[in-house]
């Protein structure tokens, strides 16, 4: 078993779509995804409900821009860091390559979206690989996103 770390963001408006995610492998690295979660606290009432498309894609070979880079925290305190880079909320996305949808989740606001991966279905970051967590469709009006996602790097 390899080292688990989560990454996340708090308290971010969105307003058009982005890469919530950007997770990059390390070149003598796997990266195992383990667990997806995003919610949001500011459309509430049923007026306010929407449907939003994310996506999870890899293969990207251009990094995206206009988020933050974001510091995984190792689940066992004292392990080393990540070897690998991690960002979120890029409004310009990842880009180029050979790009591949691994899945696709329609995802209503009013309940948090969490994701749970079992051992088959674990998307795997090969050596060097980027992975995103996409918000594919642009909300109606501003939300306010939080997120996180828990992975595994071995090597």
């Amino acid at each position: 078993m390899g080292r688990i770390y989560t990454a996340q963001f708090n308290g971010v408006g969105a307003t058009v779509t982005q890469d919530i995610f950007e997770i990059v492998a390390d070149t003598a690295s796997i990266v195992k995804i383990h667990e997806i979660g995003v919610s949001q606290l500011s459309d509430v009432g049923d007026a306010e409900e929407e449907m939003l498309l994310l996506l999870l894609k890899s293969g990207q070979t251009t990094s995206g821009a206009g988020g933050s880079v974001v510091t995984p925290v190792p689940q066992l305190f004292g392990d080393s860091a990540f070897s690998g880079s991690a960002e979120s909320n890029n409004t310009t996305k990842a880009s180029l390559g050979t790009i591949v949808t691994h899945y696709a989740w329609d995802w209503n606001i009013r309940m948090a979206f969490v994701q749970i991966f079992t051992p088959e279905t674990m998307p795997v970051l090969s050596p060097g690989r980027r992975m995103t967590v996409e918000l594919e469709t642009a909300p109606a009006d501003a939300v306010t996103l939080s997120g996180y996602i828990v992975f595994e790097e071995i090597g």
